[in-house]
């Protein structure tokens, strides 16, 4: 089973609707059991860690991420020499340049997964509301682009425009609103019969008001899990990219730029390989366990306990 259709599975199974459970609200309830869940408070920890980390480190550290030591090329990690992980080739410390890489790909997962959500959220929407050929029209659209090879398909754009980090966002995000828009359509089929859409559409209410103010505040458990599972495949197809070279481009650095410079040289220097590719390791692991229990916190079994 593929990545995608298991974050479907997942989504589609969990409980979106706006009631009151047990004298506590859908979010109430839902946060209630992320707290009482270990694994997920622990990865919430160390991920904000890293992400203070990585937005504020930089700021803290004597050395630029792009700025060369020339008394300390390729030194190895020294409390003594400040340089906590080491250099790379050309004396640039690694702390600085691995902090800075997971800020940029924290920030093209931030950016592509809104970008995501936004499109999905309102294409699933617009189609399970309306219905009928507007609705299959809609959906086989998305089936055409299922088809096409996701990676291929996002190289060709790098290639074809230009490789910059801009264009990054607007190819992965624009990319991975297809499971959003076919959860949200799922979703929207059943939320669209209850009574208070049908007391909607009584007060003349017109079609976008309905879809925006009712059906897609109901959503937010779908998305919200959506999210957090999309944000560490994100991170992994824009390191997987800049080890191939066509995503992020010097003098800007990512984390799985970082990790294509050390697998280089993992023999001769192998602390340029193992720290960038232990923050990435560290940082997907701490949003799957974030993500799952965020999947655990909003399970309509559980929530109705």
């Amino acid at each position: 089973m593929s990545i995608r259709s298991l974050k479907e599975n997942i989504v589609e199974d969990t409980f979106t609707a706006d009631k009151e459970t047990g004298g506590r609200s859908l979010m109430q309830s839902a946060a209630l059991r992320f707290y009482r869940n270990k694994a997920a408070m622990l990865s919430l920890i160390i991920l904000c860690l890293l992400i203070l980390s990585a937005i504020f480190g930089p700021y803290l550290i004597p050395f630029g991420y792009e700025d060369p030591d020339w008394a300390a090329f390729r030194s190895p990690p020294s409390w003594d020499s400040g340089h906590y992980f080491g250099t790379d080739q050309n004396g640039r410390d690694l702390l600085a340049r691995t902090l800075y890489g997971t800020r940029i790909s924290l920030l093209v997962a931030l950016v592509a997964t809104v970008v995501s959500v936004v499109i999905g959220v309102s294409y699933g929407a617009v189609a399970g509301y309306i219905g009928g050929s507007i609705d299959q029209a809609m959906m086989r659209f998305v089936d055409i682009m299922y088809a096409l090879p996701y990676i291929l398909f996002v190289i060709l754009l790098m290639v074809i425009f230009g490789r910059n980090v801009f264009l990054l966002f607007a190819a992965i995000g624009a990319l991975e609103w297809l499971t959003m828009a076919r959860i949200v359509r799922g979703q929207t089929l059943s939320i669209k019969e209850r009574e208070f859409i049908e007391a909607a559409r009584a007060t003349g209410l017109s079609t976008s008001a309905i879809i925006f103010k009712h059906i897609v505040p109901n959503l937010t458990g779908p998305v919200v899990i959506y999210a957090a599972l999309t944000i560490p495949e994100i991170i992994a197809t824009e390191s997987f990219l800049s080890y191939l070279g066509f995503g992020v481009q010097e003098p800007l650095t990512s984390l799985g730029t970082l990790i294509a410079d050390g697998a280089g040289v993992m023999e001769v220097l192998p602390w340029l390989l193992f720290f960038p590719a232990g923050v990435l390791v560290t940082l997907l692991i701490s949003l799957l366990f974030v993500g799952d229990g965020l999947r655990d916190a909003f399970d309509a079994k559980e929530l109705k306990r």
